[in-house]
């Protein structure tokens, strides 16, 4: 197994077990919320083939696997991470948020591209920055339209 294949499975990897010291409650009420960052990921990773933003090698079969491999790991099992320890307190929240994004979009983008996950074409740090800032705000958002709708069928 080549070495980005070992990196892809460990960022899943870590991502699930993590996922068993996270309380059944905080799953249970930030799940939804996941899993529409999910498909916020999914759909930027579906612009990125058309505008050539980043490139994957191993044709279709390794952008999947790669995108896979982010969706799965950090951006799902952070999400929740995240939303259980900060959500309630938007300014943490926020911070946390932007530098966990910052963190993704410099130096680890820097390591990412080096372990040859990916490749950034027509698409920055700076855009990364950006896009995942806004997603932040985006589910937060999402997040309270559900606190709302829970608190509704429970009255």
């Amino acid at each position: 197994m080549n070495s980005p294949n070992l990196v892809r499975l460990g960022m899943i990897f870590i991502a699930i077990i993590s996922l068993f010291l996270l309380p059944k409650q905080a799953l249970k009420r930030f799940l939804p919320t996941s899993i529409f960052t999910s498909f916020l990921v999914i759909f930027m990773c579906t612009l990125a083939v058309p505008y050539k933003w980043w490139k994957v090698t191993g044709g279709i079969k390794g952008k999947v696997l790669n995108d896979a491999s982010f969706i799965l790991g950090p951006f799902f099992a952070g999400t929740l991470w995240i939303f259980h320890l900060t959500y309630g307190n938007f300014k943490v929240y926020a911070l946390v948020n932007f530098l966990f994004d910052w963190a993704f979009s410099y130096p680890l983008n820097h390591l990412f591209q080096k372990w040859k996950l990916y490749k950034l074409l027509n698409f920055k740090q700076k855009h990364i920055l950006l896009f995942f800032t806004s997603y932040s705000f985006i589910i937060y958002f999402f997040q309270g339209i559900i606190e709302i709708g829970r608190k509704n069928l429970n009255n």
